[in-house]
């Protein structure tokens, strides 16, 4: 429902209205001026927040539009009840009113209508787009809020009207209804120069003709793809050093905006193309790879091209269902990172041959820290770490909703005591509202537990150099993510046509930024003590970070716990659908060195045993052996055995040269035609040939060129 103040402001909003409609029956001049302004200021605050109950509102049909016009009412009644109908101010104040409404529909038309002319049909980073014009993006404050602050334009016509109440001339009314609708006349005036030709964004078919001569230029050979929400932007993200680091030509492709935003800094050029047409319109003839992090629908819309050989590499090794989905018999190969993934899918027999299985391990666990067998000091650290709620209500999907607060309570009251990093999984409550409202529990004990040792002398009573180094990290950590932000304003925050215009890679800004990461990081886990509980969400610090404070794990089947094994350290597995340990490690191989916990967690003193004591610790060779079976040989590295599973593969593809004629047959290929100019781009697409993916093919073998920002 929102905060206390906001919730405050909601009150405050609708005692207004409320006291503006007593003052206006009265009436009373001075009464509905204090009730106007109180109402004025809730809404403001209101929108100010973002808030949800502005939403809710409108829901119930009271929305911005509807407070507006019934304060002007309230207003015309309250000139009525003072026997103010008398020409001229009464139908002044009547007819200004309206004018000022009518004024609404060809301010929202011409305001929709720029926001739409701004849209691209793609976004881009580290793609050269000057062979389009991409003007400047319109002031921020011309759209930014623009209905709000369009009905705002009735504050100098509200308070000439009041004042003309208490004044024997109709002046001051006159002379804020014409201030009101002359600023409003200014704004529409305003909003139309910016729909000049020259300050508009090219068509579709100019811009996608620019990306076409920019393919053409640099000749991708792979492709990382991926379709996903918001809040699934962490299963590409950790790809994107791995492609930073291929000897290859890299190219990233986005299929919603909204993901964009959420990718860390990169030299590897981002395309985001939302519409199915043209993306299958694109030249991508060079692309001789393409890799998929995600089995979702969109990815048809590539899976489609014969020319380039397709591969499942997933956002995680796991025991979970989703690890063996029969979809990924579709792909030319599915990658795996050890001899794990290759025996699941042999025994879940969903139709994935086992010479379509090529284990290349997992290149993004490189800054996982390993084991070195005491726990840091002052306490152990525990992660907990459980995964979400799943899209069905199959049991054992999550321990959070059976065993979540059982598991937090035990750690926060272990004796030994142990420091508790409570770290959920991003879709956690998306879709069961239960798991939010315990998610929302965890939390608050979390809280309350680090104020509580806080607050005892036997944590706080530091000396007074350790208090000076938490504060300096943490003024550190203030003055770098004010360089960040710094570093990351390329371009009109919101305007994805003049970012793109501006993105290039830089080598200096990149490194910078890079240094910065880890600096905010070093800097965040140092601004707190290592005896203080923690709830870690959002991007940073990163799940590998928190793996890296920590000296155990407790989670669920997921690749978390397969990307723990690498750091050696003990862990625990919650066995939330209660078959039994045995049988729970039978059915999960990333179990089988794991303390297996029950749904009332009465086991974890296990975990902590291990953790405390390496003397305890009774799986630490089941834990070796469990890491090569699950993530590979640790020689030759696993960046470099993807590498060669990228070549290999590209070599079988054939010769970017090579027509798809020549390998399947098929109708001659047509180029559609372009969509008309400055049409909006479009979020899907439907059924579409093979034949019809356009752009031809290249005669010869692409010569290797270096991708921007890299020597």
């Amino acid at each position: 429902m929102g905060s206390g103040s906001e919730l405050a402001a909601a009150v405050l909003l609708g005692l207004g209205l409320l006291c503006a409609l007593i003052a206006a029956l009265v009436p009373s001049a001075v009464g509905f001026a204090v009730a106007a302004v109180a109402s004025y200021a809730a809404d403001w605050y209101l929108h100010q927040r973002g808030s949800h109950l502005v939403k809710r509102l409108s829901r119930i049909r009271f929305g911005l539009q509807a407070r507006f016009l019934l304060r002007q009412l309230l207003l015309i009644l309250m000139l009525s009840r003072l026997d103010l109908t008398d020409p001229p101010l009464f139908p002044v104040a009547i007819g200004g009113f309206l004018l000022l409404l009518c004024l609404q529909a060809p301010h929202g038309a011409l305001t929709t209508l720029i926001r739409q002319r701004r849209v691209m049909p793609v976004v881009t980073r580290n793609i050269d787009l000057h062979g389009v014009r991409i003007p400047d993006a319109p002031p921020r404050a011309l759209l930014h809020r623009s209905a709000e602050k369009m009905l705002h334009l009735d504050i100098p016509a509200v308070a000439g009207v009041l004042a003309a109440t208490r004044t024997d001339t109709g002046a001051p009314a006159y002379a804020g209804m014409a201030i009101s609708l002359g600023l409003a006349l200014l704004c529409l005036a305003v909003l139309c120069l910016r729909l000049r030709p020259n300050r508009l964004v090219p068509g579709t078919s100019q811009v996608l003709t620019c990306v076409d001569a920019w393919l053409r230029a640099y000749r991708p050979t792979v492709v990382l793809y991926f379709s996903g929400s918001r809040n699934s932007a962490y299963q590409v993200r950790m790809w994107v050093e791995t492609m930073e680091r291929l000897d290859a030509r890299p190219l990233i492709i986005l299929r919603e905006r909204s993901i964009v935003p959420r990718l860390d800094e990169t030299s590897v050029p981002v395309l985001c193309v939302p519409g199915a047409e043209d993306l299958m319109n694109l030249d991508l003839s060079t692309v001789r790879v393409a890799l998929y992090p995600a089995n979702v629908g969109k990815n048809i819309h590539l899976l489609r091209v014969p020319t380039m050989k397709h591969v499942f590499i997933g956002h995680g090794d796991s025991d979970k269902a989703a690890s063996v989905n029969p979809f990924s018999k579709v792909y030319d190969e599915v990658w795996t990172a050890g001899r794990a993934g290759r025996d699941r899918y042999g025994r879940a027999e969903v139709g994935v041959r086992d010479e379509q299985i090529v284990e290349v391990g997992r290149p993004q666990l490189a800054p996982i820290e390993g084991w070195t067998g005491a726990p840091k000091p002052p306490v152990p650290t525990i992660l907990y770490a459980p995964t979400w709620e799943g899209w069905d209500d199959g049991p054992g999907n999550t321990s959070l909703l059976s065993a979540g607060e059982n598991i937090v309570r035990s750690l926060l009251k272990a004796e030994p005591p142990v420091r508790v990093i409570y770290r959920p999984h991003p879709f956690t409550g998306t879709r069961s509202a239960r798991a939010g409202v315990v998610h929302a529990r965890i939390t608050a004990m979390i809280a309350k537990a680090a104020a509580e040792r806080a607050a005892d002398p036997r944590w706080a009573g530091e000396p007074a150099t350790a208090q000076a180094g938490r504060a300096a990290a943490r003024e550190a950590l203030a003055d770098i993510e004010v360089r960040l932000a710094e570093l990351s304003e390329r371009g009109r925050p919101g305007d994805e046509a003049e970012m793109s215009r501006v993105s290039l890679a830089e080598p200096q800004r990149l490194a910078e930024v890079t240094s910065l990461l880890a600096e905010w990081n070093h800097a965040y886990w140092r601004s707190f003590d290592r005896w203080e509980h923690r709830t870690v969400t959002g991007d940073r610090p990163a799940l590998y970070d928190c793996f890296n404070e920590s000296d155990g794990l407790v989670s669920d089947i997921s690749s978390v716990v397969s990307d723990y094994i690498a750091s050696g350290k003990p862990y625990a597995v919650v066995d939330s659908a209660a078959v039994g340990a045995e049988e729970f490690k039978w059915r999960n191989t990333a179990a089988r060195a794991a303390v297996i916990v029950s749904n009332s967690a009465v086991e974890l003193g296990e975990l902590l045993d291990a953790v405390a004591d390496p003397a305890a610790d009774k799986s630490a060779t089941a834990r070796r052996e469990l890491k090569r079976y699950l993530l590979g040989p640790e020689e030759p590295a696993s960046i470099d055995r993807f590498n060669a599973a990228v070549a290999a593969l590209t070599a079988r593809a054939g010769t970017p040269g090579s027509r798809p004629a020549e390998r399947l047959p098929m109708a001659p290929a047509r180029t559609p035609a372009r969509p008309p100019e400055n049409e909006s781009p479009r979020d899907d697409g439907g059924d579409f040939s093979i034949s019809g993916f356009g752009g031809g093919w290249p005669d010869q073998a692409a010569d290797r060129q270096d991708r921007p920002g890299h020597a």
